[in-house]
């Protein structure tokens, strides 16, 4: 069984970093290793360090130098083809699969690929983030953002995989603010049309803690 995985969402703002340093948590209690790598994060500090590259930092076991957790450390917080054109850089998902690999090939026991937005967030002309899944053949865990649109969102972005030939192996259901109206009718329709195990249904956290966070997961699906 696979030991890494793509993490992606609905949308942005939908709390994949904290799904992702969640899981992170729910495979340490397990006795797993972990690491984790967001290859583009736009959006940074005076230091050239974004906040959710950081969060992985200290949510996983394995110590990496900032570098290897996120390559690409755009300054911007839009876009990322724009932040990078801005800054005059080329992103190509070879390059990023290649350095998602080191990482991955580096022994943790426990792996998670964190992307930026949604599935189809483009990194240059004619390539997107899901081409950098698609090179590295990981499982797709989806993060849905619990609020109004979540249904069609989440339905598009899983057609969207499958038909990139990945698996989606399971989802997470999180709550990134105040609970939506009809939420367990919602989360009953997901439940019926995802065709992946949900991995855990997360409520609004404030402030939210990784660790009990885990604590309503369950990887045993994926591990």
């Amino acid at each position: 069984m696979s030991k890494a995985w793509f993490v992606t969402g609905t949308d942005t703002e939908v709390g994949k970093t904290a799904i992702s340093c969640a899981l992170l948590a729910a495979a340490a209690a397990r006795g797993l290793s972990t690491a984790a790598i967001k290859p583009v994060a736009a959006g940074c500090d005076e230091q050239g360090q974004n906040d959710d590259a950081l969060q992985l930092m200290a949510a996983m076991s394995q110590p990496l130098e900032y570098e290897q957790v996120n390559p690409v450390a755009l300054r911007s917080a839009v876009a990322p083809h724009i932040a990078a054109a801005q800054e005059g850089r080329r992103m190509q998902a070879s390059r990023l699969a290649g350095l998602c690999r080191g990482v991955i090939l580096g022994g943790a026991d426990f792996i998670l690929v964190e992307g930026a937005g949604g599935w189809r967030v483009p990194i240059g002309p004619r390539e997107t983030l899901a081409d950098v899944a698609g090179q590295l053949q990981l499982g797709v865990i989806l993060v849905v953002g619990m609020r109004l649109g979540c249904i069609n969102h989440a339905l598009l972005t899983a057609e969207a995989i499958r038909a990139d030939g990945l698996q989606l192996a399971g989802w997470v259901a999180n709550q990134p603010a105040e609970r939506m109206s009809c939420h367990d009718e919602n989360l009953d329709t997901l439940r019926n049309l995802l065709p992946a195990p949900l991995l855990g249904e997360i409520p609004f956290l404030s402030p939210f803690s990784p660790l009990a966070a885990s604590k309503l997961l369950s990887i045993k699906p994926i591990c």
